[in-house]
C-alpha cells in the first residue's frame, strides 16, 4: 500500500546551513498493518506522519500510495487523493471551534460527495458507536479535553478512510482514555483499516503489530 524510497526532508538555517529531518528513509507498510513510529521527541515521527498524510510536500526521494506515485503528483491531485484515503489525529485536536460535534464529524464525510441523507446515518452510527449522541449539539469549548481527543478520532476514522494516521493520539489523556483509545484503534485495524502511529508509548506501540524506531531522522536497523 505505501512504499518509500530514500526519502528525506531538510530545512535551511541561518547562515545557510542545512538541518535534516528524515534521512534516507525506505519503508514498506502493507495494507490492514498497524504501524508505531517511536523514537525521542526531533526524531522525525511527525516529520514522517505528515509526509504520509501528504501534507508535506517540501521533501526528496519517492512515495507509491495505493499504486500511485505522490511525488510526481501535483499539489491539487495529492490534495485530492488524500481527502479520499486518508484520516489524521492530531494530539491538539483541531476541532473548529466554530461548528458543533455534528458539524465538524460531517465536514469530511462532505469531502467524498456523500449525499447528505447518508451522511446524516453515517454520524449518527458514529455517535451511537461511540457514546457521544449527548455531545452532538454542543461546540469544542463545552466539550473536555478527552471528549475532544474521543471527538477528533471519531472525525478521522468517520469516512472509513484506508489509512489512519495519530500523532501522540493518547497525549493528552489520562490512562483510562487512553487506553479505550488503543482499544479503538486495534478494532479499526482488525476491521482493516491501515494505521500509523506516532508514539513516546511502549505501552501504545505494543498494541501495534510492528514498531519503527527513528533517530536523529534515521530508521533504526
Amino acid at each position: 500500500m505505501i512504499e518509500l524510497r530514500n526519502v528525506e526532508k531538510c530545512v535551511e538555517q541561518r547562515g545557510g546551513q542545512f538541518l535534516y529531518l528524515l534521512r534516507g528513509i525506505n519503508l514498506s507498510i502493507r495494507e490492514g498493518d498497524f504501524v508505531s513510529l517511536m523514537g525521542p521527541s526531533g526524531a522525525g515521527k511527525s516529520t514522517l506522519l505528515h509526509i504520509l498524510g501528504m501534507q508535506d510536500h517540501a521533501w526528496t526521494g519517492e512515495y507509491d500510495f495505493d499504486g500511485q506515485a505522490v511525488h510526481k503528483l501535483k499539489p491539487k491531485d495529492r490534495q485530492a487523493l488524500r481527502n479520499a484515503n486518508v484520516g489524521f489525529i492530531f494530539q491538539s485536536f483541531h476541532l473548529l471551534d466554530d461548528l458543533t460535534v455534528y458539524e465538524n464529524l460531517d465536514l469530511p464525510l462532505s469531502y467524498r460527495n456523500i449525499k447528505p441523507t447518508e451522511r446524516a446515518g453515517i454520524i449518527g452510527d458514529a455517535l451511537d458507536r461511540f457514546r457521544i449522541v449527548g455531545k452532538k449539539d454542543l461546540y469544542p469549548a463545552q466539550l473536555s479535553g478527552g471528549q475532544q481527543q474521543l471527538v477528533g478520532v471519531v472525525r478521522a476514522v468517520i469516512a472509513r478512510p484506508k489509512l489512519l494516521l495519530a500523532d501522540e493520539p493518547t497525549g493528552n489523556l489520562h490512562s483510562a482514555q487512553g487506553d479505550e483509545i488503543m482499544t479503538m484503534f486495534q478494532e479499526l485495524n482488525a476491521e482493516g483499516m491501515t494505521i500509523v502511529q506516532a508514539t513516546h508509548s511502549e505501552s501504545n506501540a505494543a498494541r501495534s503489530g510492528h514498531v519503527v524506531r527513528l533517530q536523529d531522522g534515521w530508521m533504526e536497523k
